[in-house]
Parts: structure tokens; C-alpha cells; sequence
């Protein structure tokens, strides 16, 4: 496949508390054929620690 599913774009960023449910989203491009882009981010905002996680359709040339 040349492009990503379902219309959704070639580079996508996650964004969320770290949680089971952020790691099943990102587990979820990744079983769809997207690549991790670089290390995730990480953040606190004072309750919880709020990951990001960049991702893109690898280029098949």
C-alpha cells in the first residue's frame, strides 16, 4: 500500500496521558503499517505524564 488507509495523512503525532490506552493507539498504527518517527516525548502537567508520539507512512521507492 503507497498511502496510508482510510484517508488519514502520511505523518501523524499521538498525543496523550501515558497510558494502556495511549500504547494501544500507537500499537495500532503500527499494525496498520505506519513507522516510529525518532523516541516519543514526554511531559508532566502537574497529574499525569503526557506522552507524544510522532509516526509516518513509510515511503516505499
Amino acid at each position: 500500500m503507497s498511502t496510508p488507509p482510510d484517508g488519514l495523512p502520511v505523518y501523524r503525532v499521538l498525543t496523550g496521558p501515558d497510558n494502556a490506552t495511549f500504547c494501544r493507539r500507537v500499537s495500532e498504527a503500527l499494525a496498520l503499517g505506519y513507522e516510529l518517527h525518532e523516541g516519543p516525548a514526554a511531559t508532566f502537567n502537574g497529574e499525569n505524564v503526557i506522552v507524544a508520539q510522532a509516526l509516518v507512512w513509510p515511503s516505499r521507492s
